[in-house]
């Protein structure tokens, strides 16, 4: 009967659903991985694919380009045919399943970008810091412009005024103005038609309730708004057991958990190894996932991943 006993445990860890206890391996979730200012790297600078715990794509651009002006990965999305298309603050790009890029904008002087996705075949949207700032959508097949919507932000430090732009199911497009410390919602005339308070808010992401998902960078807070702009549901350093650090981006998947990568860059490294660079979290704040990746492999700083299958 003791022997029973003591089985009794193990039998029930065995029939554990995925998911229902924390999991801290790279092959919970596929996904794509950036991160900004590896200044560990300054030659390379790198975007990765990870699927069943493995980097399967590797993609590098040195920290700073022909001009000396820097490159970081901050956005990225893998297409239907499997190529990856990122933005790197001075460049935007398509890279195919070789490795090899296809498709290149060298952002102007004075210009910079943080934020690019696709919009339909041939199509993509990205933000374009700058005076005045842009969303800008081009077509990548002929290399022209289609589009340039004006951002409503009084910010003129480029650096400054905004990070990802999303587009919303209805067309308009939700993005943080850093200078402003607030959430817009706009339409293609660059019309305000929503905005809360959203300090340094690095990403927005309209949900299909109606509300809005904000990662807070440096504020260190990733918050929901409903679609009246009442705050509905926050994750802060009081919520989870390990440091936090910049709360750039965060995505609620299908099961309603959310997904939060905490962003640790800089000069100084020594709080880098060991620092969870992303972590997911279930409504009722209970963390199932968290990853910190820092040798085989290194993952580096992260600021999003491209989930796939969320």
């Amino acid at each position: 009967m003791k022997r029973l006993f003591l089985l009794i445990p193990l039998l029930l860890c065995a029939v554990c659903p995925k998911g229902s206890a924390q999991d801290t391996s790279l092959s919970y979730r596929d996904f794509a991985y950036v991160g900004e200012w590896d200044t560990r790297n300054p030659d390379k600078q790198t975007l990765c694919i990870v699927r069943d715990g493995k980097v399967v794509f590797e993609f590098s651009l040195p920290l700073r380009d022909e001009d000396d002006r820097i490159q970081e990965f901050d956005d990225i999305k893998v297409l239907p045919d499997g190529s990856v298309l990122f933005a790197a603050m001075t460049q935007l790009g398509i890279v195919d399943k070789t490795g090899k890029q296809v498709w290149k904008f060298h952002c102007p002087e004075g210009t910079e970008s943080h934020s690019v996705q696709p919009m339909g075949r041939n199509l993509v949207y990205f933000a374009l810091n700058g005076v005045p700032g842009k969303i800008v959508i081009w077509n990548t097949r002929t290399d022209k412009m289609v589009k340039e919507i004006i951002v409503p932000t009084e910010g003129t430090n480029t650096h400054g005024q905004f990070r990802h732009v999303r587009r919303t199911s209805k067309g308009t497009f939700v993005t943080g103005l850093l200078h402003e410390n607030k959430v817009v919602e706009i339409n293609e005339k660059g019309e305000i038609l929503m905005e809360i308070p959203g300090q340094k808010a690095w990403h927005v992401d309209k949900l299909k309730n109606g509300g809005y998902l904000i990662g807070g960078d440096s504020r260190i807070y990733v918050r929901e708004f409903d679609k009246d702009g009442n705050l509905v549901w926050e994750v802060t350093q009081k919520d989870v057991p390990f440091k936090l650090y910049n709360l750039q981006t965060a995505t609620r998947m299908k099961n309603g958990n959310t997904v939060i990568t905490s962003w640790v860059a800089g000069q100084d490294h020594k709080d880098w190894p060991g620092s969870v660079q992303f972590f997911e979290i279930t409504p009722d704040k209970k963390v199932v996932w968290q990853v910190s990746s820092w040798e085989n492999p290194d993952l580096g700083p992260c600021t999003y991943l491209d989930l796939f299958g969320k």
